[in-house]
């Protein structure tokens, strides 16, 4: 049998080409990275300036009543959720994951607000009909230390931006709200409780709780009523302030979700002990 025959100096250059051809392909990357870096940069440009957050500078306003974005929509069941979507298309694209063993979700998220006539944000849905109780541990890790961002336990008619919708929602600095958008591309209304101000910055108010962040929240619908529902420290779910009155035809989505109120940061919340049931008076 015929055996090629390699010089010491053949394997030389062989190893040579390999570390060469290796520089290539590592500068290749470093080039393709440093290109998408600087995509980025460049995309953040386009982000209007009513999408960047309050500041001491700004004031973030409504979107123009024509903006629409459509949603990006994932039909991938995820723990008790039939899929998943990023609302309203935020700028950098959200993702999520389920620890079985913990009973967690972690979801990370991007997105303006979920607030005005049109949203964006991470949301892990399922689609139901009739009664709905549906609670949750939250924690929002809150990484840019932003206290208007917004975890959700939230109902809504579809998956556009502007949809019909019901939500108990905790903010990043302590808030605890009830919210809805009464009809299709109209202003949320809320009623909100706790002692956020705006941006976060304390304030005082007269419907303020005492300073502790609400360790589970939770959403009840009874036909056409919506109440929130609250553990502060641990203790049993009660019903926090009066009901809301919105109606959604069947079927609509139920689930959470996780917005970091900042077009050009995501953040990330936990989800845990995730309870959703088809009927009220369940909420736990």
């Amino acid at each position: 049998m015929h055996r090629p025959k390699f010089s010491r100096r053949s394997i030389r250059l062989t190893k040579r080409n390999f570390l060469h051809f290796l520089a290539i392909a590592l500068g290749t990357v470093a080039l393709s990275a440093a290109s998408a870096n600087r995509c980025l940069a460049a995309d953040t440009n386009l982000i209007p300036a009513w999408a960047y957050p309050g500041s001491s500078t700004h004031t973030q306003v409504a979107p123009p009543g024509d903006f629409r974005r459509p949603s990006r929509n994932f039909d991938t069941p995820i723990g008790l959720f039939e899929g998943q979507s990023d609302i309203g298309g935020p700028f950098l694209p959200g993702q999520a994951s389920f620890d079985p063993a913990l009973k967690q979700y972690t979801v990370t998220s991007a997105g303006y607000n979920i607030w005005y006539t049109r949203d964006e944000f991470r949301y892990l849905w399922k689609k139901m009909s009739g009664d709905v109780s549906l609670s949750a541990d939250v924690n929002i890790l809150n990484t840019n230390n932003f206290g208007d961002c917004k975890v959700v336990v939230i109902i809504r008619q579809n998956l556009e931006d502007d949809s019909k919708e019901a939500l108990a929602t905790l903010h990043g600095a302590g808030m605890i709200a009830l919210a809805f958008r009464p009809e299709k591309g109209v202003r949320v209304k809320d009623m909100e409780y706790g002692q956020l101000g705006s941006r976060g910055r304390n304030a005082s108010r007269p419907d303020s709780l005492v300073a502790v962040t609400a360790k589970r929240i939770g959403l009840e619908k009874h036909g056409d009523e919506f109440a929130l529902y609250v553990s502060l420290e641990g203790e049993p779910m009660h019903q926090f302030g009066p009901p809301i009155t919105l109606h959604l035809d069947g079927p609509f989505y139920a689930g959470i979700g996780f917005c970091s109120h900042q077009p050009d940061k995501a953040d990330t919340a936990v989800f845990s002990n995730v309870a959703l049931e088809n009927s009220a008076g369940k909420v736990r």
